[in-house]
């Protein structure tokens, strides 16, 4: 067993045992996410271990910090425009992740092996620095979103579920809609980006059924690399989109019938946390848990066309 105690600030804020959590029931998919969707693209076996055995995986010190980011910049438009400054928002930092860490103790594990602090605090230094950057790419003063951490939910003519959280979604006088998504990492090169504007196209599809707009702009704002990577779909983008997922997600079926998930080995298996069940690395994975039964999309009729709900409050 091993026990985590972590203090910010000279105080204890987390306390965790890694032996301790409770493994997640195994679930038949029945929506997409972007991030589903492209861990399906990446490796169908990954989609499995994540979607369907649900099985746990370590803390990502990148990922976390991108939490962390997305919770300042999100909570910063509490704050009346003038005093949205990046001092005030670098100094938001140190409380965040008090409040990240409480409601997830097991981030604790990131810095597990820092007994003096030095790690976190060069972590934490890392997170303001991105943050203070995004004050060089947009300004906060002269913005008042529609929209932040927006959940939204769709149901396709198909049957077929989506479903995700957009970061923010601003709204013109004019009426024309802009969505915007923070990344922490650096901005791909150019032949990469079709894979980035998925995500985004992914989310004006659902926008364009629930408000009846194609939105007029996508923009990925680049913390890591100080860019701004922007695109104005059509509605012939959303429909090529749509096909997308109605084949993916027919894969997504096919598999899930079978049980036949292949995994797709590329560099990133250098980073997954589930090679010791991946025959890819002389693994072998849990015993499939679920039956081998058709597993079709939820019908139409079941449920209205959609929601948009504020996504659950960060700690």
């Amino acid at each position: 067993m091993v026990c985590v105690r972590l203090s910010v600030a000279g105080r204890r804020v987390g306390v965790m045992s890694t032996s301790e959590r409770v493994p997640m029931e195994p679930r038949a998919p029945m929506s997409l996410s972007p991030s589903r969707a492209s861990d399906f693209m990446q490796c169908p076996l990954l989609y499995r271990f994540r979607v369907i055995d649900r099985l746990p995986e370590k803390p990502s010190a990148a990922a976390t910090r991108g939490t962390l980011v997305h919770a300042v910049l999100e909570r910063l438009f509490d704050d009346p425009a003038a005093e949205r400054t990046a001092p005030r928002a670098k100094a938001m930092v140190p409380g965040q992740w008090e409040r990240l860490l409480a409601s997830k103790p097991e981030l604790g594990e990131l810095f597990a092996e820092d007994p003096d602090g030095e790690r976190l605090a060069g972590w934490l230094v890392e997170a303001e620095r991105l943050v203070e950057r995004w004050f060089t790419l947009e300004d906060p003063t002269r913005l008042e979103p529609a929209e932040r951490e927006l959940f939204v939910e769709t149901e396709l003519d198909s049957g077929l579920r989506l479903r995700g959280v957009i970061d923010r979604i601003d709204v013109a006088p004019s009426g024309d809609v802009r969505i915007v998504d923070y990344k922490t990492g650096k901005a791909p090169r150019p032949e990469y980006r079709d894979g980035a504007l998925f995500q985004m196209t992914f989310y004006a599809l659902v926008v364009r059924r629930l408000k009846g707009v194609v939105p007029r702009r996508l923009q990925l704002v680049y913390l890591g690399s100080g860019e701004v990577l922007t695109y104005d779909p059509v509605e012939a983008d959303l429909l090529r989109v749509e096909r997308k997922l109605l084949a993916l997600w027919e894969a997504i079926r096919l598999a899930t019938e079978t049980g036949d998930w292949r995994p797709r080995p590329t560099k990133l298996c250098g980073w997954c946390d589930h090679q010791a069940v991946c025959p890819e690395f002389g693994g072998t994975p849990p015993v499939y848990p679920l039956e081998i039964v058709s597993v079709r999309p939820p019908e139409s009729g079941e449920s209205g066309q959609g929601r948009m709900d504020p996504a659950p409050p960060a700690p």
